[in-house]
This record gives C-alpha cells, sequence and structure tokens, in this order.
C-alpha cells in the first residue's frame, strides 16, 4: 500500500495504520538466519516477511499499531523529523510523555516504544514505523534473536528490558489510537477501488516471493562486521582476488543514507583492502550510503586497521 500510494497520488503526503497478524518483520539488508528463529515461527504460525526499509527485525502482532507515511522528496533526515514530530504529537495527546532517542526509536521512561525505518522511491520518501500496545512477549523474545552485541551495545541484558508497552502508560486502546491519528494528523482521506486493491496485489506478490523473504547469501572471502555508534550493526562480506575487492555486500540492522547503495559499492570494486586505499576510495562520500556513517569507520572495520 505505501509503495502504490507514494506511485500513484504523487503531489500528496499520505499518514496511515494498519494491525496484522503475528509476523517478524526483517529489515531489507539483514540475513533471515541470524535474525528469526525461523523453527519456532512455523511452530507458532507467525509469518516472517522482509520489508525494503533498512533497520533491524521486528515482531508484530494485533497488540501492535504499524504506521505509515509517504511524502515527497529524498533527505532522510528531514523525512525522519517530520515522522517522528508527528507520533510524538500523536503519543502526547494520548498522555504519553514520549521522547526521540537513539537512531530511530521513540522512548517512554527511558523504554523503547516505538522503532522506524525508512526507504526511497523515485521522488519519494516511505517510513514505517510501530508501536507497542500490548504484545505477545513470549514470541517476541523468541521468534527474534539480535545478535548478543546488539544487545550489550544498548546496556540491557534482554529485549525484554529494553522495551515499554503503552498499556502501561495511557489508558487509550489501538483502535482509539488509530482514530485520534485520522483525527489529529490527516486533513481528508483516500479511498481505494477495486482496481487500486488490484494493483496493490501485484506489488504484494514480489514481497510474498521466497527469493525476497529469505534474501542473498551472497559468495564471500572474508566478512567484516561490527556495531558502531550511532549506525547500527554492520556486516560486510566482501568478495576478494588476492588483496583487491571485487564485490562487497552490505547487511545489518543500519538505516540507509541519501547516496545510493550502488555507489558505495561501486567505489570499493578493485579497491586494495588496505585502510588508505579504502578510505581514498570513499572520499567522495560513498559512506553515506548507510545512514550516520564516516568513510574513516567503514574502512576501520572493512580492513581491521586502525
Amino acid at each position: 500500500m505505501e509503495e502504490y500510494a507514494a506511485r500513484r497520488f504523487p503531489g500528496r503526503d499520505c499518514f496511515f495504520t494498519w494491525q496484522v497478524g503475528p509476523s517478524v518483520i526483517m529489515g531489507r539488508n539483514q540475513v533471515a538466519g541470524a535474525e528469526v528463529d525461523t523453527a519456532y515461527c512455523r511452530s507458532r504460525g507467525i509469518g516472517v516477511f522482509r520489508r525494503k526499509s533498512g533497520g533491524g527485525c521486528v515482531y508484530a502482532d494485533m497488540g501492535n499499531v504499524m504506521l505509515s507515511y509517504v511524502t515527497s522528496g529524498e533527505a532522510v533526515g528531514l523525512t525522519f523529523s517530520a515522522y517522528v514530530g508527528l507520533v510524538l504529537l500523536l503519543l502526547r495527546k494520548a498522555g504519553v510523555s514520549a521522547t526521540a532517542g537513539g537512531r530511530n526509536d521513540i522512548m517512554v521512561g527511558g523504554r523503547k516504544v516505538s522503532g522506524s525505518a525508512f526507504y526511497h522511491l523515485p521522488g519519494r520518501s516511505i517510513v514505517h514505523g510501530t508501536m507497542l500496545f500490548d504484545t505477545d512477549m513470549d514470541n517476541m523474545l523468541r521468534a527474534i534473536t539480535p545478535p548478543a552485541d546488539k544487545l550489550t551495545a544498548k546496556g540491557v541484558a534482554s529485549v525484554r528490558q529494553r522495551i515499554a508497552l503503552l498499556k502501561d502508560h495511557t489508558g487509550v486502546t489501538p483502535a482509539e489510537f488509530r482514530a485520534m491519528a485520522r483525527r489529529e494528523l490527516c486533513s481528508d482521506a483516500l479511498t481505494l477501488t477495486d482496481a487500486d486493491v488490484e494493483a496493490i496485489g501485484r506489488i504484494e506478490s514480489e514481497y510474498l516471493s521466497p527469493e525476497f523473504i529469505i534474501g542473498k547469501n551472497p559468495p564471500h572471502t572474508v566478512i567484516r562486521r561490527g556495531r558502531i555508534g550511532g549506525v547500527g550493526g554492520v556486516e560486510a562480506r566482501v568478495s576478494l582476488r588476492g588483496d583487491t575487492v571485487r564485490d562487497v555486500c552490505f547487511t545489518g540492522d543500519f538505516l540507509p543514507g541519501d547516496v545510493p547503495m550502488e555507489r558505495l559499492t561501486e567505489a570499493l570494486r578493485g579497491v586494495r583492502l588496505r585502510l588508505a586505499d579504502v578510505a581514498g576510495a570513499l572520499a567522495g562520500g560513498q559512506a553515506g550510503a548507510i545512514r550516520n556513517l564516516s568513510a574513516g569507520a567503514l574502512a576501520a572495520l572493512l580492513t581491521e586497521e586502525t
């Protein structure tokens, strides 16, 4: 629906809310086997999906409200700021004292109640996120298997210690929250026709393909991985010829930046895997394909040199 609205209504900002049955939704750049307990999901009837935005793996069910914001322009920072401002307005209307925190989180009492992610279409930007009201914590904890360094980096021992549920902070129900979003943020409504729904179904078929959900496991010679402050987890699978980069694929829970990922990977092809060489190849700002990532930090990660 996001993709369709972005293309079908190019001059309009759209905000809508939705809910799903038990689902795990991976970020675009994540490796399924490292993030999801697929056997547990199958045993509990939890759907496993992938989205086109970056960021980390999330669990959602009918105890969550999902939020989608479609707007013009391609500046990641400005779009995120606009979206977060809208969500904070809603929470404050609901009597919740919430603040922005981290790369893409909304916090209540120092704990996360909402995370968000971003992706581009030509001339359009899409931000979407979760809002935790009363989710099945057991499913969340067992379906998602975050790397230990992600939890360590956030200074907590488990996912449960890191998140909060809105039911403990407001008497507003998910249905009332959705109605509030329509009332406070939207000046009018767009009603989809049968033809619109059919067109959305054609887009959906790509998302439901096993190739898209499972993703790629590219051939590689070495793997470089690390967690970088303000960026997130970054893993690079580097294919080498001798000490020269033939190709590289980036995975992780990072968010996309303002530079196309193709510019970053192209800049690294044919470069010797040495700190000075990699840093020089990235001097044109290509590291900006990953939000908040500097050329120096990426060069150090790839070469394991400081």
